[in-house]
């Protein structure tokens, strides 16, 4: 069906051209949607209407002549069964029985790369989790792993060369107050003594990094090391220590969630290299900054922010965003034209700072530079109460705990599972849950179910000779897939390399969330419809191509999420029919 999309397409795009040259106009690009019901037809075609106005004709008949260009089509001959015009110029294709079964052979030609796209020659920074080492991630910070590294792979199925980065603040208050925290527990304070420092850090954490730290413990990080002294007075090298065990605690969640990092980048290394105040000089250089008060403005006004910025404050240290504008200066200079930062909605405020402050150093940067998916927190419900405090963290549910809670595979489904920018309540007692109200458990036990099928197949005696656990489908006759419910199936199939495209480009991971569950449910409504080990040889050998097809693609984007594919799982008494075992 890939190739009678693409065909069609061609013929569509032929057909739209035809028609606005005989006015002399432009013709739009050609595009298929998808009909709201299925009752409607397979694909849309909605063209009509604007180059009707372009045109200034009537749109209902310009969509038939669109429709008699478009039958004089090679390709629409061969994959179309029916085009019929609706309402005010909607056009309603449907496919022919052999354009949706040419999907099965498809997805099995291609495997694990249905779907994906040839190199694009696109170099693509993702910057994610980028959490300061002053504690354990949060759940936060694991919406922001989950979100970042699905995204990862999207922009990677098409075709882009992706670097995921992780920038972190090793100096500054933050860690200060962390080094002074784990001073106070070397010397015997704890919380609620007097003498704690009233902003000091918590956590049964502090307590751990101090015993650690006396112990004259080597600490390794994926980006440094660092052997402690046991000196509780070496405050320097306190802090060290402790951004050094932090870091590799944050290793271990993330490795514990599934995600890797390619580069570390250390705020320190602006200040260091001296591109912080490279900055400033470009700025003041390009006469877009101002003394005020005793301090350095920027005119972000005059980039669209609702007011003017300080740079630097009167007592000589400079605002958060201003290294934000060294660093992102040094992403375009290092080969990436495309970057993506991940981060929470309460940076939303830094869009409009660091765009207007890239745009006034002049570098070259082009506008809307770089690209942004902020995320709202989550809520945590945990046997129908909000949970709120880690007892390890101090004052927050860490990433650990709903990995330990759950599971890796629920906490990256129910993470990516909604808009970015949109809130969210995980409730850890759906996530245990193994029937079909939980979505990562619906979605994988598809997956079992299918491969529980093909393995009773594959052991039986088909008629032929054949007994085995390998399964060779290229010869199957696809002409007998004409069941309603094997027809939904092959076109939910087909849409998986434009859902892939589309939520690449709309950076929008979570479409792939709301595909996969789609999927299920189509696949769950063919298995309670028809049965799969039939008599007839050629129609069982027929069905089961579709369901190793179908086992491929929740593969593959299973995949694309961070996701296992498991071939066999149990579950609670089943509600309905459809939940049957393998027929």
């Amino acid at each position: 069906m890939i190739q009678a999309k693409s065909e069609l397409r061609v013929a569509l795009q032929a057909a739209l051209v035809e028609l606005a040259a005989s006015a002399g106009a432009g013709a739009p690009v050609a595009t298929f949607e998808l009909p709201k019901q299925a009752a409607h037809g397979d694909l849309a075609i909605t063209a009509a209407m604007p180059l009707a106005r372009a045109l200034k004709k009537n749109p209902r008949e310009l969509a038939q002549q669109l429709v008699q260009a478009l039958q004089a089509q090679p390709a629409v001959q061969r994959w179309v069964q029916e085009l019929e015009i609706a309402g005010p110029g909607f056009i309603n294709l449907r496919l022919s029985a052999a354009a949706k079964q040419a999907v099965v052979a498809e997805v099995l030609a291609a495997g694990s790369a249905f779907g994906r796209q040839g190199a694009s020659g696109r170099r693509v920074m993702v910057e994610f989790v980028s959490a300061n080492p002053t504690g354990p991630l949060h759940v936060g910070h694991g919406r922001n792993a989950a979100l970042g590294d699905c995204l990862c792979s999207l922009l990677q199925s098409q075709g882009d060369e992706v670097l995921r980065e992780f920038y972190y603040n090793d100096a500054g208050v933050q860690i200060a107050t962390l080094a002074t925290s784990t001073q106070c527990r070397l010397k015997g304070l704890k919380p609620g003594d007097t003498g704690w420092p009233e902003q000091a850090y918590n956590g049964d954490y502090i307590a751990d990094i101090a015993a650690e730290f006396a112990a004259c413990r080597t600490v390794h990080a994926d980006d440094r090391e660092f052997t402690a002294s046991g000196n509780a007075d070496d405050l320097g090298g306190i802090a060290q220590f402790a951004v050094a065990y932090l870091r590799h605690e944050q290793d271990l969640d993330l490795q514990a969630f599934g995600v890797r990092f390619d580069h570390y980048y250390l705020e320190s290394s602006l200040y260091r290299d001296g591109r912080v105040e490279d900055t400033v000089r470009r700025l003041v250089a390009a006469g877009k900054t101002f003394e005020e008060g005793g301090a350095l403005w920027l005119r972000t006004t005059a980039y669209g922010d609702d007011k003017d910025r300080v740079m630097r404050k009167s007592d000589g240290s400079y605002t958060y965003f201003v290294p934000d504008v060294a660093y992102h200066i040094a992403k375009y200079e290092r080969g990436y034209a495309k970057v993506i930062n991940v981060q929470g909605t309460d940076h939303h405020g830094t869009v409009a700072r660091v765009r207007a402050g890239l745009q006034a150093a002049n570098v070259g940067i082009p506008a809307g530079f770089p690209d942004y998916v902020l995320y709202k927190m989550i809520t945590v419900m945990k046997g129908g109460v909000e949970v709120k405090i880690s007892k390890r963290a101090g004052s927050y549910v860490t990433l650990r705990d709903l990995i330990d809670w759950t599971s890796r595979d629920a906490v990256r489904f129910f993470l990516i599972s909604r808009k970015a920018d949109t809130e969210f309540t995980f409730d850890v007692d759906l996530a245990l849950k193994a029937n079909d109200e939980n979505p990562v458990f619906y979605v994988q036990y598809a997956h079992a179910r299918i491969c529980s099928v093909l393995a009773t197949y594959a052991g039986a005696d088909r008629g032929d000779g054949a007994v085995g656990t390998a399964c060779d489908f290229a010869g199957a006759d696809l002409a007998r897939l004409v069941a309603p419910t094997e027809a939904a199936l092959m076109l939910k199939l087909a849409e998986y390399p434009e859902m892939l495209t589309r939520a690449a480009a709309e950076l929008a991971p979570h479409d792939v969330a709301f595909y996969l569950r789609n999927l299920a449910a189509t696949f769950h409504t063919y298995y309670a419809s028809e049965r799969f080990l039939v008599d007839d040889a050629e129609l069982a050998r027929s069905r089961m191509a579709l369901l190793a097809a179908t086992a491929q693609v929740l593969r593959n984007a299973l995949g694309v999420l961070g996701v296992s594919a498991p071939e066999s799982m149990s579950r609670e008494v089943a509600p309905a029919a459809a939940l049957e075992e393998v027929q």
